[in-house]
């Protein structure tokens, strides 16, 4: 019998198209945002796409009204987005914690712009790495996408929503302003249906509802409200049906559950490139628009016949510290180039320590690494 063809669209999309179009692929029927630079495109296209399917979209005075909106709109049952840039990002990070303690599933894009403050609002940016893990006060831990390309914005904005709806947390899908308007052919399969996860919903009867329960693996249901189940949504540390807890065992059991929901779904979460490094002694090691420019200069490297390979985390946070154990075991240097101060090299130096050399390369000009930096860097281990 003939293998049944899967069909393909082919079309020519820019990245922040990409990730309005990823989100509705996924079943987002709910867009809560501010235009800002240079994530607007989304929030326009979404605009349009969303009555179309019964979905709703609102423009909100500013960015701490939208991450408000969205985590109601996903309380209320909508699987809900926002996205934003830099200053925006800062003002959403109350929200976002608001979000994990409260165990509602949102996304939130940050397309990265040059910064502190207002900075460069149309030049690329790699410097909301940290502030994606930590920006948020307290102990929570973070789910964080990066992708590099128009395809991967598409796919890794279906994979943000999955994760949100099955972790119930705020999930945040990182981009850039160069990998969100730049513009590639791109070829997208028909949507999976299977594929697409929804949040789990109670079989019991309300009575016996707990809105926050303790299971085996850190996954429970969701009621949205309507739905006739009775729980409370606070901002405070709280017990399992949601109301506010000064009792010490009541936190330890709340905190806890936000790690470990994280910590024991590692090899769900973590997603990682390895291109060349089979055999590689030395790594180049990149995320997101920086990576384009790495994957060339190790090509470059090869035809040379140097034994150089790019570890690329798809998965920013949880930060992939096994697998760049594993890989870089018979590695000597790293090459680090990022838009910004250090922040992955910082990780790394944590996860590796001292036993092997960092070349880092670093800009925070508004300008992109090219390939030949990254090639000069490669070139400079030798001596």
């Amino acid at each position: 019998m003939a293998k049944k063809q899967t069909k393909k669209n082919v079309v020519l999309m820019q990245g922040n198209e990409a990730i309005a179009r990823g989100a509705l692929a996924a079943g987002v029927n709910f867009f809560a945002g501010y235009p800002i630079t240079p994530s607007t495109e989304v929030a326009e296209i979404l605009s349009v796409e969303l009555p179309k399917i019964g979905g709703t979209f609102i423009q909100m005075e500013d960015e701490i009204a939208s991450i408000a909106a969205i985590i109601g709109g996903s309380l209320a049952g909508a699987k809900s987005m926002t996205a934003t840039s830099g200053p925006g990002f800062s003002l959403m990070q109350e929200g976002i914690g608001f979000a994990k303690i409260t165990e509602t599933p949102c996304v939130v894009v940050n397309v990265m712009r040059g910064g502190p403050s207002t900075g460069l609002p149309t030049k690329p940016s790699q410097a909301d790495i940290m502030q994606a893990r930590w920006g948020n006060h307290g102990d929570a831990p973070a789910i964080v996408l990066y992708p590099n390309s128009v395809l991967e914005s598409y796919e890794l904005s279906i994979r943000a929503v999955n994760l949100a709806e099955k972790y119930r947390t705020c999930v945040i899908l990182l981009s850039d302003e160069v990998l969100g308007h730049m513009r590639e052919t791109v070829e997208i399969p028909e949507i999976d249906n299977n594929k697409i996860i929804e949040r789990i919903k109670p079989t019991i009867p309300p009575e016996w509802y707990k809105h926050y329960p303790e299971t085996a693996k850190y996954r429970s249901p969701m009621a949205s409200f309507g739905d006739g189940y009775r729980y409370h949504v606070t901002g405070l540390t709280h017990d399992a049906k949601g109301f506010p807890t000064n009792r010490a065992d009541e936190a330890e059991i709340q905190n806890a559950r936000l790690k470990k929901k994280i910590t024991y779904h590692l090899d769900d979460l973590i997603q990682v490139e390895d291109y060349e490094m089979d055999d590689a002694r030395i790594a180049v090691f990149a995320a997101g628009i920086t990576s384009r420019a790495a994957k060339e200069a190790v090509r470059s490297a090869r035809r040379k016949s140097r034994k150089v390979g790019m570890l690329r985390p798809l998965t920013i946070w949880p930060f992939p510290d096994e697998v760049i154990r594993e890989r870089f075991k018979n590695v000597k240097a790293v090459v680090v180039p990022e838009l910004n101060e250090g922040q992955m090299l910082g990780e790394l130096k944590r996860v590796l320590g001292n036993k092997i050399k960092y070349y880092p390369i670093q800009k925070t000009s508004g300008e992109l690494i090219t390939p030949d930096e990254i090639s000069a860097a490669i070139k400079e281990v030798r001596k």
